[in-house]
């Protein structure tokens, strides 16, 4: 069974791995879709800028975060060390796999049913609202499990920008990595180990699920 202390944490970590998403599907979904339609050739470099957070090291992605979100940076904003912090910096690792998702979802709507709509008197956000969404609502869901699972496993970006902080920053990863470092604190750091990687198994079967729908369709 969790203790209260777990379980605080494991609320926490549902608040940020929320808000991450949220904060990364609003651009999210008109960068993929661009990205899908687009035969710019800024594309290839929109693209490569998205997915650069996977391949820095989170580390480095937290402390570009410190440096320009930070109170001494230059829009000295004091998000840094807070719960809004932690969920920018989940969002920032969760960005890519939820514009790689959304990309794959939009290419594959047949653009021809979108220009049918334009044909019918419908504008390109009516087009969008009425046809785009509905038929790719199934990949968003996906994108938004998948982007869900990645915040609720982000810790290095957090750890440089939001810190380390009961309550406000500590969320599971942070949380097993403050009990593997105290003494008689192994099996309190198992049981959060557990519930993360149920949490994880979880979402790949229902992302899982919902691409294989997707692919059905």
């Amino acid at each position: 069974m969790l203790s209260p202390e777990e379980w605080a944490v494991l609320g926490l970590s549902a608040q940020v791995a929320l808000a991450a998403v949220g904060l990364s599907l609003l651009p999210g979904i008109p960068i993929a879709y661009w990205l899908a339609r687009s035969r710019s050739p800024l594309r290839f470099v929109v693209e490569n800028v998205v997915q650069l957070p996977l391949v820095l090291p989170p580390v480095v992605t937290g402390l570009l975060l410190l440096m320009a979100l930070g109170p001494e940076g230059p829009l000295g904003l004091r998000v840094a060390f807070t719960t809004m912090g932690a969920a920018i910096a989940a969002g920032v690792l969760a960005f890519p796999l939820l514009v790689q998702t959304l990309r794959v979802t939009f290419a594959q709507i047949d653009p021809e049913w979108e220009e049918a709509a334009y044909v019918y008197g419908g504008g390109r956000w009516a087009a969008f609202r009425h046809v785009t969404l509905p038929l790719s609502a199934r990949g968003i869901a996906a994108g938004i499990v998948l982007a869900f699972a990645r915040a609720v496993g982000e810790f290095g970006a957090t750890m440089v920008f939001a810190g380390n902080l009961p309550g406000r920053t500590r969320t599971i990863p942070l949380a097993i990595f403050t009990r593997i470092n105290q003494v008689g604190q192994e099996s309190a750091a198992m049981r959060l180990v557990l519930v993360a990687v149920a949490l994880s198994a979880f979402s790949l079967v229902v992302h899982a699920a919902l691409t294989r729908r997707l692919h059905s369709m």
